[in-house]
């Protein structure tokens, strides 16, 4: 069974942790307009995601999709790396 199309949230974000073995640690950055004041703010989420071939390094630039629970705090893999870092 594939999964449905419209509920995949794809997102990008900067890895900030490849410690862990195939998992890999994103901040996901968006801007929200504060309700009272008008001024858009930085928000950040961190999420874990599924990296098979631990081909994450920290600082690049990802791109990620949910799917199916693969631990306890990961639902996202890795679709593909955007950008690498100069490290």
């Amino acid at each position: 069974m594939s999964e449905n199309t419209e509920s995949v949230r794809k997102v990008t974000g900067r890895v900030v942790s490849n410690k862990m073995d195939k998992t890999a640690s994103v901040l996901v950055e968006r801007l929200v307009k504060h309700p009272v004041y008008g001024k858009y703010i930085k928000r950040s989420t961190k999420l874990l995601v599924h990296d098979e071939n631990n081909v994450c390094q920290e600082g690049d630039i990802v791109a990620i999709a949910s799917c199916r629970p693969i631990s306890k705090n990961k639902s996202f893999k890795l679709l593909e790396v955007i950008e690498t870092s100069n490290k």
